[in-house]
């Protein structure tokens, strides 16, 4: 029985990376679909449903993928929304790979120091990667502080956090040399989740700080979010400090979204969002 993976993805071109990372993860057919609005996935996930049956269902899964991460929740619970009993495949979401890049950074962060009742500063954390980052921290009993140019962005992405995981965040606008030093004071871990090519910390900030244990940082477009890094650093130690630059933290990415994917095979029960793909990334990189 082959391996089909039904790839749904918002944007009007299926991702090529996804569909590449799906044939590595042991995927024999990849139907890639795009241009997938919500109210088409209940009758594309029927297809993948109803053509099997029994212990088949399993050699059947989803992955939802597009740019937009609010889409691709939406569409995760379309698709799950779709299930009956047992009539049901698993299902993945990890849109523009917002799931298992934040959940790989933090299980570096985790797996480096004790991070328990210790500050933490997600710089430029309102995109989809710092939301879940600054998520999975909390839950792992950090004080949170997320941070955007503008306090009403930063306000309005702590609200979601909250809703959507059920954690308390703090929410900070950081927007120049000054802020950034008043957001690290007296932190533990910084990680910087901002837009390619901008750097959110200058390496005067970060070399001598007395509290910062870690340093981890999702960009891999120069200049880098933390100045004097390298993007392949996986946890090395400069002045005192634990470093992981972004390909450090890809390598672990690519081996959980890989990972995920073959497990979509191994049952037909799997819902693999945010937090299921977060106690993966600990499994794999702990």
């Amino acid at each position: 029985m082959k391996k089909l993976l039904l790839q749904l993805d918002s944007d009007k071109h299926p991702s090529v990376f996804d569909t590449i990372t799906a044939y590595d993860a042991g995927a024999d057919q990849v139907l890639a679909l795009g241009n997938v609005a919500v109210e088409d996935v209940r009758d594309l996930v029927y297809g993948a449903m109803f053509t099997r049956g029994g212990e088949a269902l399993k050699s059947s899964a989803v992955f939802i993928g597009g740019s937009d991460v609010p889409t691709g929740e939406a569409m995760l619970k379309a698709a799950v929304d779709a299930f009956f009993g047992p009539v049901r495949v698993s299902v993945m979401m990890d849109s523009n790979g917002c799931n298992t890049t934040a959940a790989s950074a933090v299980a570096k962060i985790v797996g480096a120091v004790e991070v328990k009742g210790k500050k933490a500063v997600v710089l430029a954390g309102t995109g989809p990667v710092g939301m879940r980052a600054a998520a999975f921290l909390a839950r792992e009993g950090c004080l949170i502080f997320l941070t955007s140019r503008r306090l009403e962005r930063a306000e309005k992405t702590a609200e979601q956090i909250k809703e959507r995981f059920g954690v308390e965040v703090t929410p900070l606008a950081v927007s120049d040399e000054a802020t950034t030093k008043q957001a690290l004071d007296g932190a533990a871990v910084v990680l910087t989740a901002g837009k390619a090519g901008v750097q959110l910390v200058s390496e005067t900030i970060w070399t001598g700080h007395p509290t910062l244990q870690v340093l981890a940082d999702v960009n891999a477009v120069p200049p880098l979010g933390i100045e004097g890094i390298k993007p392949h650093w996986d946890g090395k130690e400069k002045q005192g400090k634990v470093i992981f630059g972004a390909l450090g933290i890809g390598g672990l990415k690519m081996k959980v979204h890989r990972a995920c994917v073959a497990r979509l095979f191994e049952s037909n029960k799997l819902v693999l969002g945010a937090e299921e793909i977060y106690a993966i990334a600990k499994e794999l990189g702990g």
